[in-house]
């Protein structure tokens, strides 16, 4: 584990997010791992450039 790291989202408030916008369940859980592991990618550069 890094110090400061992103390593995942809350996936079950991403649920309940998508559940509170209409969208349907299992459109969540197929669409949220990509867009997870893409976010967090993205969180961990932004975050390695403005430390390092």
């Amino acid at each position: 584990m890094l110090p400061g790291a992103v390593i995942g989202w809350d996936l079950n408030a991403a649920l309940a997010l998508g559940d509170a916008l209409g969208i349907p369940p299992v459109a969540m859980a197929e669409l949220l791992p990509v867009i997870e592991a893409v976010m967090v990618a993205k969180l961990n550069e932004q975050m390695e450039h403005s430390h390092g």
